[in-house]
């Protein structure tokens, strides 16, 4: 099994640890969608011990790093990877406590932010949170340079890819019952947004 590698994730994974620290419950299951090279999967679950963490990602090769990874590092504690596509129905996973989904948004077609929503509103209990880290567009707020030419980068690999705009993910969040519960910025003009099962309303 080999190790892939992801540059950001040295600069990136402490800041958002910090936010995960006091954002996710204090034991449970984690559901991370995208993990990716596993790095971030790592870090988190050894950090977070109490937590089960739970990595996913639809390709294969990710999905042998992240094995690698938790091998290499000795983190036995981390779940075996599952196969997880985001836009294929049904999800390997029938509730999670949190969703951590990491750069996936602006990497993806829009039809996959559905998807997160309409499964991670499924999945969770009423508090539970869906975190998401990566740049966005905001309404009232100028987008960094950095960000306009990484979207521009994204397009040109992919038009179904892009920064999207905070204010549509959130209003199309809330028609799920996921309530938005904060706006953190992040180094590099990142946000790590947290959205909340809505409570269940009392009749």
């Amino acid at each position: 099994m080999s190790r892939l590698y992801a540059p950001a994730t040295q600069r990136n994974r402490d800041p958002i640890l910090d936010q995960l620290r006091r954002i996710l419950p204090p034991e449970g299951l984690v559901l991370e969608v995208a993990s990716g090279t596993g790095e971030h999967a790592c870090h988190f679950a050894a950090a977070l011990p109490r937590l089960r963490w739970q990595p996913s990602d639809p390709v294969y090769e990710n999905r042998q790093s992240i094995a690698a990874w938790a091998f290499e590092l000795g983190v036995h504690h981390l779940l075996p990877p599952l196969d997880l596509d985001v836009l294929r129905s049904p999800w390997p996973v029938e509730r999670a406590d949190a969703v951590v989904a990491i750069n996936l948004i602006h990497i993806s077609p829009w039809s996959a932010t559905l998807a997160l929503l309409d499964h991670a509103a499924a999945l969770l209990p009423a508090g539970g949170p869906l975190v998401l880290y990566g740049p966005y567009r905001r309404d009232g707020f100028p987008t960094a340079p950095s960000n306009e030419e990484f979207d521009r980068s994204l397009q040109e690999r992919d038009p179904s890819w892009g920064l999207r705009h905070l204010e549509t993910v959130v209003a199309e969040a809330k028609l799920r019952g996921l309530r938005l519960d904060e706006v953190i910025q992040m180094p590099a003009n990142n946000l790590t947004v947290v959205l909340r099962r809505a409570q269940p309303e009392r009749t």
